[in-house]
């Protein structure tokens, strides 16, 4: 398990970050855009989300990003 994930306003755009690291994942134009692969990641790495305001407080926790139990019959 990993450092959680962040996406926070940078510049004219938008990061995702690890916690504590000095160097953003990736940069897009957009929150939506930086989600989606903060999503990925996230699940991938089995960490949580951290969404963040155009103000830098935390918008969104957690985003669901566990595995997907859908497909699993019960």
């Amino acid at each position: 398990m990993g450092s959680n994930l962040h996406v926070v306003p940078y510049g004219n755009g938008w990061d995702v970050i690890h916690e504590g690291a000095r160097y953003a994942e990736s940069h897009h134009a957009t929150q939506q855009a930086a989600i989606s692969a903060a999503t990925a990641l996230a699940r991938r790495k089995k960490v949580d989300l951290l969404v963040h305001a155009p103000d830098g407080s935390v918008r969104t926790f957690g985003c669901n990003v566990g595995p997907d139990l859908s497909a699993i019959a019960g």
